[in-house]
């Protein structure tokens, strides 16, 4: 197949690279690995075989993630959320409403992510090579210890030294394909830098979007080598968290090669053409959908209502609302409901909403005001487009913890704002009224005055 032109998409000030290929019935998202780059990619394995396949049934639609291949340099790692907005960019470009997921490796969490957060954006899903989490931990034995995983840093950066020995580092890593290898690592060194990679794996060590996958309610392929280095039982044990998600074993290492590619581009081909026919694409509206929920309300309301009088305390309300609302606008948050002196608002990106919470917080005080403000993210029902559910009500007791001119988070939030320069204190475990267990919180920044 012939190689499509490069566009770009503007995706706030940064511009993206894609591609869309194929006059297919569906469109199908390929979300790449930590680089990329779109036009080597029709050259390199194991896009070169699972590409031509996919738009031979499809409109495929490739892309370039900001700060690798052809996009637009940026500073740091960007976090989830924005490669979500990257997505949504390169989509509207191409009139794109609704897609199939494809992502591969480091591009798996993020695809987990999209799939829930714009349900009605994506009719399928597929991971290759994927994972939930990055490192160990108690209850997620399949993710690597710090030793590991900085052994894995120091081997990416190999891969921009000496050309011979990144060569024979990825000859290994695929296990002993000579020519792949070297087309990979040709690949790799031309779809990033070292301090692009060296911030993707700082990013990806924070990474964990395993309470996500629940809310992922559309067919599911899980795609995994079973001599990966990312364990199969980790693969496995996603899959048992997605309602009706199955598992294709490869005998390979991290990314399927050779006739072993073969046979899974055929696989992935068929998953995608299956959902297509059994009418995915006359699907309802979702009725479910993953938000963050951020509610605030002023601290010491009576006192202040007391010491003015109706008349005062109404005009200072006003003035309280228009201050919300305005960084609510610049959020990107929808309000939900205003109930006296308080708020609750969601979001489609955690980070944005910190960020709202925080902002917030800083501009009522011109009024003499302090407010509290709690965040949690979770699957809501939505009911006439509005957001509710258990998820709704954690929200409301994380806030109902938080001090004077504090901006108080679940774990799940700190969780999904890896690479976003957040900083967080830990305010312990407590229970929360009528929500079961016990729950971690942590305060951002330093928000208490």
């Amino acid at each position: 197949m012939e190689p499509p032109e490069t566009r770009y998409a503007r995706s706030g000030d940064v511009s993206i690279a894609f591609q869309a290929v194929g006059e297919g019935p569906y469109d199908v998202v390929f979300i790449p690995g930590f680089v990329s780059h779109v036009e080597l990619g029709w050259s390199t394995p194991p896009f070169d075989a699972l590409w031509p396949r996919l738009a031979s049934d499809a409109r495929l639609i490739a892309f370039d993630k900001r700060g690798t291949g052809m996009s637009d340099r940026v500073l740091g790692a960007p976090t989830l959320e924005a490669r979500m907005d990257d997505v949504r960019a390169v989509m509207d470009a191409v009139g794109s409403t609704r897609a199939a997921i494809v992502g591969i490796s480091e591009g798996a969490p993020m695809s987990i992510l999209f799939a829930a957060t714009y349900p009605e954006r994506a009719t399928a899903l597929v991971l290759i090579g994927g994972f939930a989490r990055v490192l160990w931990a108690p209850d997620y034995p399949w993710g690597s210890t710090d030793e590991e995983f900085r052994r894995g840093m120091e081997a990416n950066r190999r891969l921009f030294g000496p050309l011979a020995r990144a060569e024979q580092d990825t000859i290994n890593w695929l296990g002993g394909y000579e020519h792949e290898g070297r087309l990979l690592t040709r690949y790799f060194r031309q779809g990033g830098s070292p301090a692009a990679v060296e911030a993707v794996n700082l990013m990806n060590m924070g990474i964990d979007v395993r309470h996500v996958l629940p809310a992922i309610r559309m067919p599911t392929l899980l795609v995994h080598g079973i001599d990966d280095a990312l364990p199969i039982d980790g693969a496995r044990w996603m899959a048992k968290q997605i309602q009706g998600a199955r598992v294709l074993e490869l005998r390979c290492r991290h990314l399927p090669v050779g006739e072993v590619l073969e046979g899974a581009a055929r696989q992935i081909q068929r998953f995608l053409t299956d959902v297509w026919d059994a009418g995915r694409r006359e699907e309802e509206e979702p009725q479910r959908t993953l938000s963050t929920v951020l509610f605030t309300d002023i601290v010491g309301s009576s006192a202040h209502a007391a010491a003015l009088g109706d008349r005062g305390w109404g005009e200072l309300l006003e003035h309280h609302h228009e201050l919300v609302r305005r960084q609510l606008v610049q959020y990107r948050g929808v309000e939900v409901d205003t109930v006296g002196d308080g708020f609750f608002a969601s979001f489609d990106g955690p980070a944005r909403a910190i960020r709202c919470a925080c902002a917030i917080t800083d501009s009522v005080r011109e009024l003499g005001l302090d407010v509290r403000a709690g965040l949690h993210t979770g699957e809501c029902e939505l009911v006439d487009g509005k957001v509710a559910g258990i998820a709704v009500h954690t929200g409301a007791r994380v806030a109902s913890q938080a001090k004077p001119g504090e901006v108080l988070v679940s774990s799940t939030v700190k969780d999904l704002v890896a690479g976003s320069g957040i900083e967080f204190r830990d305010r312990g475990r407590v229970e929360l009224k009528g929500i079961p267990g016990e729950w971690q919180l942590y305060a951002v920044g330093d928000t208490q005055r």
